[in-house]
């Protein structure tokens, strides 16, 4: 597939050593294009870049670069946009370092859709999977598109949760998109290129650099109204994801844990410095505004577990006998039912229906 002039050069000038968005934006502020910067003098292009960033920009990069963009935007689902573009997520204009240039493989339509963040541990602990998938399909099922990083653990139980729902969800990678880290999330890459979306600013061939990861975050909390953590050490790289979100002016969430729990450090950490504590999904779609369209919400009424259940407090044992379910199937829809607000777990194991 062929690159048009205009595209071509912003290809190329993202790819020039040394120059980063800073040095693009300035340039692009100079020159009101990408095509004039590239036809610009060095002598003119010093007075805003380092000379020898400036001799870059005049000898270009190798042709390999964009027939290797060339050939990757030949399958229908990727895509490059730049920020000119109309379907440039505009969430991410508003923040103070916006990625000049994204690479998008999958839907397009999902990039300015109401969007939350959900992030966390890699190392989780089953509960906490249990949690962000169980979160991230009932936000999704409201209509948000769920974000994350597809790492492993709470990434990863993220993404899977809002494939489920309507809202879908987002990958940010620090990686170029021909490539799939970790590579044990291959399957899941398929998934959410075919059905949500992968994006990246880095250029195709970028391995997984460290540096990568906190320039990625920026993005995951920058296309998001707000970022929930669920597990997380107080070193963890989410931290730096809810603190860039914070700085966005996006709203941040955690959900409490264990006090003797080290992936609950974090998330309590953050809710002493403000964030707002979280126990279901409908306490972040009030915050923020949106809630369960009515067809996709579960009442007690229509739920059949209620019919074994009452309005007594019942351990799980008890409630499986009655109602023929096994202990993990009955896990999860207490689970489900407990985020949707119609049940609370009390001390001692038991479930109580509240609606």
């Amino acid at each position: 597939m062929a690159i048009d002039a205009s595209l071509a050069s912003w290809i190329i000038l993202s790819q020039i050593p040394g120059l980063g968005n800073e040095g693009l934006r300035r340039l692009l502020q100079a020159f009101g294009s990408a095509d004039a910067v590239l036809n610009a003098s060095v002598s003119s292009l010093s007075q805003h870049v380092k000379p020898v960033v400036a001799q870059a920009i005049s000898q270009g990069v190798d042709e390999s670069a964009l027939d290797a963009v060339s050939t990757w935007l030949g399958d229908p689902l990727n895509s490059v946009l730049t920020v000119a573009d109309t379907d440039y997520p505009q969430t991410l204009l508003n923040i103070s370092d916006p990625p000049l240039l994204l690479y998008v493989k999958g839907r397009l339509d999902l990039l300015n859709m109401s969007s939350l963040a959900i992030v966390g541990s890699r190392n989780a602990s089953a509960q906490g999977l249990r949690n962000a998938e169980a979160f991230s399909k009932s936000i999704s099922d409201a209509g948000l598109c769920i974000i994350s990083g597809m790492a492993h653990g709470i990434d990863a139980a993220a993404h899977l949760g809002g494939l489920q729902g309507v809202g879908s969800s987002i990958a940010v990678v620090g990686t170029g998109l021909d490539k799939v880290y970790p590579a044990a999330n291959r399957e899941l890459a398929h998934r959410l290129a075919q059905h949500g979306a992968i994006v990246s600013e880095f250029p195709l061939g970028t391995p997984p650099l460290p540096a990568n990861f906190p320039r990625r975050n920026r993005i995951i909390s920058g296309l998001s109204l707000g970022c929930l953590v669920v597990e997380a050490s107080v070193q963890s790289g989410s931290l730096i994801t809810a603190r860039m979100a914070l700085e966005q002016g996006r709203e941040v969430f955690a959900i409490p844990g264990s006090i003797h729990s080290p992936q609950s450090k974090g998330c309590h950490a953050l809710i002493k410095q403000g964030a707002k504590l979280v126990e279901s999904a409908q306490d972040i779609l009030e915050e923020i505004g949106c809630r369960a369209p009515a067809a996709t919400q579960t009442t007690a009424t229509e739920h059949p577990l209620f019919a074994h259940m009452g309005f007594d407090p019942l351990d799980a044992e008890s409630l499986a006998n009655r109602s023929g379910l096994t202990i993990g199937e009955l896990s999860a829809i207490l689970l489900q039912l407990e985020l949707d607000g119609h049940i609370a777990s009390l001390p001692g194991g038991l479930y109580q229906r509240i609606t």
